[in-house]
C-alpha cells in the first residue's frame, strides 16, 4: 500500500496485517506515516497504490460497513465540554445507531468497563485529563466494535494518569483488535503483543514487541537503522 500528497510520498509499499484480537502497535517520529495509516484505515483517505482492508472490507468501497467495526480514540479527546458524561456517552451512542435500552445498556456498560461511573453526572470539561480519556475510551467502545484505534493514549497525562489509562487499555487485551499509535516505547513493551516501526512512511522493523524493542538502541529505529 501507499500513498502519495503529490510527489511526495508518506507510505511507501506498507505491506502489514494485523491479527484479531491482538494489541499492536504502531511506533514512529513524527511524520513517520502513523496519522496517515489511521485515515486509511479508517476511510478518511484512500490509498494511492494498493488496498487497506477491515475485516475484509474496504473502506473506500463500503465505509459505513467499516465505520461499523472501528472505535476511535484521538490523541486529543474529542468530546463536549459542557455535556455531563452520560449526556456525552448518549449523543455518541445515538451517532452509532444505538437507542432505546439497548443504548442504555452499552452506556451502564462503559461506565463500570472503564471506571467512571462515580463521575457519571459530571461536565466532561471539568474532569481531568486522565478521566478525559477515560471517556473518549468509553465512548470509542459503546458500541463493542471489534477494532479500537488509540492514537498517543498518554501523551500529555501526568505519571499516575498515565498509569491508569494503560491499565484500562491492558484490561482490552484479548477481548478485541487494538491498535495502539505511540512515542513510548515502554508503553508498547507494557501493552503490545507485536508492534511495527515505521521511518519516513517505511516499514523498518515489524515483530513481537520485546524482540523489537528489546535491543541495546530501540531508538535508532525511529532514525531507520537497525538497533
Amino acid at each position: 500500500m501507499c500513498r502519495a500528497f503529490g510527489d511526495h510520498l508518506v507510505l511507501d509499499s506498507l505491506d502489514l496485517a494485523i491479527e484479531r484480537g491482538e494489541t499492536f502497535g504502531l511506533l514512529g517520529a513524527n511524520g513517520a506515516g502513523k496519522t496517515t495509516f489511521i485515515r486509511l484505515v479508517t476511510g478518511y483517505l484512500l490509498p494511492t497504490a494498493g488496498s487497506v482492508l477491515v475485516d475484509g472490507i474496504s473502506p473506500g468501497v463500503n465505509p459505513r460497513a467499516v465505520h461499523e467495526r472501528i472505535g476511535f480514540s484521538a490523541e486529543r479527546p474529542q468530546l463536549y465540554p459542557d455535556l455531563r458524561v452520560r449526556q456525552g456517552l448518549r449523543f455518541a451512542g445515538g451517532l452509532r445507531g444505538l437507542s432505546g435500552a439497548a443504548l442504555e445498556a452499552a452506556i451502564d456498560s462503559a461506565l463500570r468497563r472503564f471506571d467512571i461511573g462515580d463521575h457519571a453526572d459530571r461536565l466532561v470539561g471539568n474532569l481531568s485529563k486522565g478521566y478525559q480519556q477515560r471517556v473518549s475510551l468509553a465512548q470509542a467502545f459503546l458500541d463493542e466494535p471489534p477494532l479500537l484505534i488509540v492514537d498517543e493514549p498518554t501523551s500529555g497525562l501526568d505519571p499516575l494518569q498515565r498509569a491508569e489509562v494503560r491499565e484500562v487499555i491492558a484490561g482490552l487485551r484479548g477481548q478485541r483488535t487494538v491498535v495502539l499509535c505511540t512515542h513510548d516505547l515502554n508503553e508498547a513493551r507494557q501493552l503490545c503483543s507485536r508492534v511495527a516501526v515505521l521511518h519516513e512512511g517505511r516499514l523498518v522493523a515489524l515483530g513481537a514487541a520485546d524482540e523489537v524493542l528489546g535491543g541495546d538502541d530501540p531508538l535508532a529505529l525511529f532514525r531507520g537503522h537497525s538497533p
